[in-house]
Parts: structure tokens; sequence; C-alpha cells
């Protein structure tokens, strides 16, 4: 590559050197170091990439119009969404981005699942980046102040993108534990959206998934919010490291709406003020402190009362001025709408954009036109509803995102051709399958029934809904067309030649009557009888049975929540059937959310959890049953026994999901199913290991000490595999009410047979904090107990600390 003693960001792409030629307007626009963006012919403060970025906010902001100001509110959804020109038209100077726009959102991505969307400027790689480059050109060259655009994209599976390296999804890289996995795959993403023009990653998702009902736990790392906001702080800086914005979601208290019902409700959390704080804000307060991400994006729910998008004490106050957040907010989509049509706090749309915007919200997103927000705000203005001062706060946010990204100073992706040889690499394809193997959780392996000796089997029956099935592979907020290898093929491509691999779906992923049949049994049809008596036949004559059972991307996801749990369909029937067989049956679960397997946990002798693996999932599935890839994923969630017992999750308050007494002055009984079926942080291993010399550097600390951990493992089977080392704390005695125990550190490490290492545990003093009375973070003193262990309830070791009294 050519080198130049210029910085890179005052370096021009060579389109432009040549486009720069053709008049001389535009011609005086590029100069050495410097863009004219104002075309006044000097360069201005704002123009100046040796002035602080507080400077150049001001004089830009000094030069606007309101027309201007309030087209940096808004998002112009991308081609195929809302834009309905690929490219720049004529007819955009009578549109209402002639005077600029905050961001253009997955623009000529090619989105999955979205025919209207698809653009032959998605692919190749270096064609995008010169569509953007050309899209950006015009901003720049054709409006007034030229102020360049924020290209946002999704994220959270992998850029959302045409044939970028995929992710398994989120709720899969939350079984990894791997931190150091998760920082590698923000900085693919952000690489990726570099590369491709792209200046803004709507990742990660930082909401903990407490009811496993709701659709969207697929899209969550899990339900502890420590265990978001380590993997979460680790994903903004992978995505930041690269130049790229990454916008956390969904801020707050979304991902429990009343009874997990999503669809048309997502409204109703029902969480106490300490619960907020502990449980829901817990992620994005140490994830806005510890990684500093640019964006935030609002959700469209309420809490006690208040919408999120128009509350002052949400966008300003904790976001801001507590947290200390100092990037741009963008709603969700249909957020400030939500405000008039379905909370009914404003009884306009207008006095809805008037909430807004004073409550703190930077950019208003939706699948409408811009203007439908501008024109409101506008008027707003100019009758003195909405001061200039507000509105000048809000544009500066953004302004001042859109120069620490360095658009400013190079608002074009330099070099579009080196996109080609920059995404979804054979390094990115390769490290994409070491992510998918680390997702794998073993549930149950009963006479260590796995790994499978593909020497020993001559036939194997693959089975079930799932088994040829593609789409779980694609989401809509992750890359799209990229090959996929089903669990089907991938096994068979696995055993070749040493064994005959035979097929039978056995049954659909539903029945013609789900969901009602989970209330109203419906007997099985002709059809499904016999395709269950097919697949029983096959299963006869084989060594073996492989049933890939779950759901699908239309069965989970947003707006797909359920009000059951168990494997949706005939998928059971199947299974009881497959059993009653005597041939061993091994089930894998490809499915979003926990499952209440309770029968199959009883009768199936082996259970793989391998969640949405992304294309690649049925090679690394193969491997993880046949043994090359040994799992050592845990469970970021836990598995209830029924959704009566919801909701059922880690932490919890003392006593709070405990059994009922035999016996007693106020009642007994045996009247309910208790217990997890998996709980928090479980996860077996083809090898075992072994836990010991748990040490507390200091027995006695002061409250604002860091508190030293050691311990150490061993890999005590015949095997090369992965351990999470989970560290939890238990505050002994406290003034309020505490959770009994909760995740305070954990290390994913790898150890061959007979290996032992030390892992290394550092307590911060916010670890051991808690919300007093008065509602203030503070450490207590007394005693804390330390449980070092291989889930949450399976604790190897304990010790105890003393934090001394001030």
């Amino acid at each position: 590559m050519r080198t130049s003693t210029l910085p890179y960001c005052l370096l021009l792409p060579a389109f432009l050197l040549t486009s720069a030629a053709q008049g001389q307007s535009k011609k005086n626009l590029y100069h050495k170091g410097w863009i004219d963006f104002n075309k006044d012919g000097k360069k201005d403060v704002f123009e100046d990439a040796t002035q602080p970025v507080e400077r150049r906010v001001a004089d830009l902001l000094s030069q606007m119009t309101l027309e201007e100001k309030t087209c940096q509110t808004a998002t112009l959804y991308g081609y195929g969404r809302v834009l309905k020109d690929k490219m720049p038209t004529p007819e955009w100077k009578n549109m209402v981005w002639k005077d600029g726009i905050a961001n253009i959102d997955e623009e000529l991505n090619g989105l999955a699942y979205h025919p209207g969307a698809a653009t032959e400027f998605s692919y190749p790689f270096s064609k995008h980046a010169t569509a953007i480059n050309d899209v950006q050109k015009w901003f720049v060259e054709e409006t007034r102040l030229g102020i360049p655009v924020d290209f946002t994209n999704e994220g959270i599976h992998g850029l959302c993108h045409d044939r970028a390296t995929p992710l398994p999804a989120p709720i899969g890289i939350g079984s990894t534990w791997n931190k150091a996995l998760v920082r590698q795959a923000g900085a693919t993403v952000g690489r990726e959206a570099k590369a491709l023009g792209y200046t803004n990653v709507y990742a990660p998702i930082l909401d903990p998934a407490r009811d496993q009902r709701w659709g969207r736990v697929v899209e969550c790392y899990g339900e502890n919010p420590f265990h978001i906001a380590e993997l979460g702080k680790q994903m903004v800086l992978g995505i930041q490291e690269q130049g790229v914005a990454s916008t956390l979601k969904h801020y707050a208290v979304y991902s429990v709406p009343k009874g997990g019902r999503d669809g048309d409700v997502r409204t109703d959390p029902h969480v106490a003020p300490r619960e907020m704080h502990q449980l829901y804000l817990y992620p994005f307060r140490r994830v806005v402190q510890e990684a500093k991400p640019m964006g935030v994006m609002s959700s469209y729910n309420d809490w006690d009362g208040q919408p999120v998008t128009g509350s002052h004490y949400f966008l300003t106050e904790l976001l801001r001025e507590k947290f200390g957040f100092d990037g741009y907010v963008v709603s969700d989509s249909e957020a400030v709408e939500f405000l008039f049509t379905k909370h009914h706090v404003a009884d306009t749309y207008k006095q809805a954009v008037k909430q807004a915007i004073e409550a703190g919200l930077n950019v208003r997103t939706n699948f409408t036109m811009p203007e439908v927000y501008i024109m409101p705000l506008r008027e707003l203005v100019k009758e003195g509803s909405v001061s200039m001062k507000t509105l000048d706060q809000r544009v500066a946010d953004v302004l001042r995102v859109k120069f620490r990204l360095g658009l400013f100073d190079q608002p074009y992706t330099s070099n579009p051709k080196a996109a080609d040889k920059a995404v979804h690499t054979p390094a990115d394809e390769a490290f994409s399958l070491q992510l998918n193997r680390e997702t794998m959780v073993l549930l149950k392996n009963e006479k260590n029934l796995l790994p499978l000796d593909a020497k020993a089997l001559k036939s194997v029956l693959v089975t079930g809904p799932m088994a040829a099935e593609k789409n779980y592979t694609t989401s809509r907020y992750g890359p799209s067309n990229n090959p996929v290898t089903t669990v089907l093929d991938g096994i068979k491509n696995y055993l070749g030649a040493k064994a005959t691999v035979h097929y039978a779906k056995g049954c659909d992923i539903v029945d013609a009557s789900w969901p009602e049949s989970e209330i109203i049994p419906t007997p099985l049809t002709t059809e499904e009888q016999a395709s269950i008596d097919e697949a029983v036949a096959q299963a006869r004559q084989a060594d073996v049975v492989i049933a890939v059972v779950g759901e699908d991307e239309k069965r989970v996801g947003e707006s797909l929540s359920r009000t059951g749990l168990g494997l949706p369909g005939r998928q059971l029937q199947l299974l009881q059937a497959l059993q009653a067989t005597g041939k061993p049956v091994v089930m894998v679960l490809v499915n979003g959310q926990p499952l209440t397997i309770n029968w199959e946990n009883r009768y199936v002798p082996a259970i793989l959890e391998a969640w949405f693996p992304g294309p690649q999932s049925g090679r690394v599935i193969a491997e993880t049953l046949f043994g090359d890839n040994n799992p050592g994923g845990k469970l970021p969630i836990t598995f209830p026994k029924s959704t009566g017992q919801i909701e059922y999750n880690f932490p919890f308050k003392v006593s709070s999901q405990a059994g009922q007494p035999s016996a007693g002055p106020n009642g007994y009984g045996k009247t309910s199913i208790n217990g997890a079926l998996y709980p928090f942080g479980f996860g077996l291993s083809y090898t075992t290991f072994e836990y010991g010399n748990l040490v507390v550097n200091q027995p006695s600390q002061h409250a604002h000490a860091d508190v030293q951990v050691t311990v150490e493992v061993t890999n005590t089977g015949k095997r090369l595999g992965d351990e999470v080392v989970q560290l939890y704390l238990k505050d002994k005695v406290s003034s309020v009410t505490t959770y009994e125990f909760d995740l305070r550190g954990f290390e994913r490490v790898r150890l061959q047979p007979g290996e032992k290492k030390t892992i290394r545990f550092t307590l911060h003093p916010d670890d051991l904090a808690l919300l007093d009375k008065n509602m203030n973070w503070t450490v207590e003193p007394g005693e804390f107990e330390v449980l070092l262990g291989s889930s949450s309830e399976d604790i190897r070791l304990r010790k105890s600390f003393t934090v001394q009294a001030e």
C-alpha cells in the first residue's frame, strides 16, 4: 500500500480527485488538509482538524439555519425502506434533506428477508463503498454547509450487510462467556463497517432477558446484568477501536414488557426502582462509563408511567448527568409516535415531538419520511414552544459525534477497492467458525453417549424439523446471502464414507393450529402420523438417532413472544416415538430461548444446546457431536421447568425462588414444581475439572480497596476442554435486602488433560456496592463471601472476607 506523509484523515479518495476536475466549484472544495464544506473559500474553524472539537461544533452551529439544524435531528431510512432512490437524483434538491440529514440507516445493505431492499450496490463490497461515497459526496457538495451523513447499520449478529461475516445469535455469543472473542467480534463488525462506508453500528443489545417468553431473548446476551455488561463492554470497545461508533440498544427497561408480551404490546414493565437500577440499568451504566459508546437507542416502552423516549429523567438526568454519556441518542423506530398513539401522554403528534426533544432525544427514527418529524419541530421552534437553546444542544450532540468520527476531516472511504479484501476474509470465516464452536452448551450426556464414535457407526438417522432448515442462520439484524450448511449436510460432510446417513423429517416445526394447539391439543393428522412413522422405521435400522428440534426464525424473535415454552408442534411426539425404539437418541436444540424440555431431559440420554448458530451451523454441530469440538459453553439464562414459574431467573432475592415448607404454622404442602431445569451458568463437558487453592488476598479490606482472588483449576479428564470459572459474591448482612448472591467475575480457560492454571480475579468496590435505603450506591462494612464454581448451583469453593467500617 502506498504511504503518504499526510495523516489518513486528510487523504482524499481517488474518485474525488477526478470529479473535482470536472467543475471549478467542486474543485475549490477540496484542499490539501481540509475541505471547504460551507463553500466560502476559506478555512473555517469547523473545517480545521487542528481545532478542538468543541470549538468546531460551536463554529458550525453558529452558521446553521433553523432548517439545517432540524435536519440534523432525523434519520432517513435507506433504499428499500423509506428512500426510493439508490443513488442521488436531481429531485433530491427538492427533498427535505437538501439541508442535510443526521443519519441514513441501512443504506444499500441488501437487507435479509426484504426483497425490496435488494440492490446491485451491496456486492461486491467495493461497489458498496463507492456507492456510499457517492451519496456522501452529494451531501458534502450539494448542501449549503456540506455536513456529512452518519451512515448507520445494525450489527448484533455481525454487520447487517450482504455477505458480511456472520456471527451466531447474541444468546449464543453470551453462552461463550469469552470476553476476548467478543472483543474480536466487535472489531470484525467495526472493521467491516468502516470498509463498507458505515460509520455507526447499532450494537450491542444490553437488555437483560429476564422473561424467557419474550421473543427477543435470542438477541440478548442473557439474563444477568454483570455478564451482559462484561460482554457488552468488549463489543463496544471492539467496534469503536475501528473508528466506528457503537450505539447501545435498547435504553431502558425494554426487555420485560408485561407478561413477556411483545408484538403490539411492548409496554408496562413491572419493575421496582431498585431492580431497575440494579438489573436493567446496570449494563448501560457500566458500558457507558467504561467503554464510552457514541450512541444510545431510546426504547419505545414506558416505566412507571414514563415513556422512556419522552422522559427527561431517563434521557438526561440518568444517561447524561449520572452515567456521563456524551454521544447522541437515536429513537427506536416509532418511539416518538408512541408517545401520542400508544402511551397517550401527548394529545397530538406535534406535542410528542416537543416532549421527546425536550427530554433529550437527539435523532428521531421511523419508517416514514424524515419531514414527518422535522416539520413539526420547526413549527415548535418558530412558535417558541421549543427553545433554540434546546435545539442547539440536541444538534451539537450529533455534530460532536460526527467530528469525533472524523467525518469533517475524511467524509469518504479512502480506498473503496480495498473493501473486497477487507470484508469476510478467510480469517474472518475462521474466526466466525470458532465463535460458533464456543457457543455450544452440553445439557445432558448420560453414560457419556457423546461424543459419538464415527468409527463405530454404520448407519445414522438424522431427523427433526430443524435438520434441513436454514432460515435461523440468517437474521434480519445480521448478514444475508451467505452459503448455509444445514445440520443434515454438516453430518453428511463429516462422516463422508464412514457411515450411511439417512434422513426423515419426522414432523414440521409447528402443526396447523399452533400456537392454539398448546392449549387445545389436536390429534395427529394422517400425514403427521405417517411422517413420524417413517422416522421411527428408519430409526429402528440406525445405530444412533440425531434429532434436531427447536424453533426457527419465524417462531422466536422481535414481536414473536410465546405463551408456552415447550417444543412447538409435534416435535415432542416425534421424540417420544423415537425414544420408544430403544435406539440411542441425541437431541440437538436449535432455538432462541429457553425451552421447558422436561420429558426430553428425563428420557433423552444426550442433549446439545446449539442456539441459533450462523451459516456454518451444520459443520459446528457435527464437529461437536463427534468430539472434534468439546462443548465448553455455559447457559447465560435459566431454563425454567414451567412457564408457571416465571419469572424465574438469576440473580434472585433471598428465598424468592425457594420451594414450599413441609410443615409449619403458616401453611405447607406440595403444590408446585420447584427448581430450575438448568440453572444459570450450567454446561457440561466431555472432560472434567477440579477446583482448588482459593485465595483471597486479605481477610480484611477497606471499602475503597480492590480485592484480589485466585483459584486453581485442573483438567482431570482425558480431553482438551474449556471451563468457564465463575465467581459469585454474597453480601452476608446488609441494610437492604440484596440478591442471594450474584456473578462478579468469570473467565473461560482452555486446559489440556492434566493441565492446571491459576485464574485471577479483581473485585472492585463497585462489585461490592449496593443501593442503600436512600438509593445511593455504597459499599457497606461487613462480611462478604466469595463463591467459585462451574455454575450458579455448582459451587466448588467458598471463602469470606470482611470490609472494615470507615
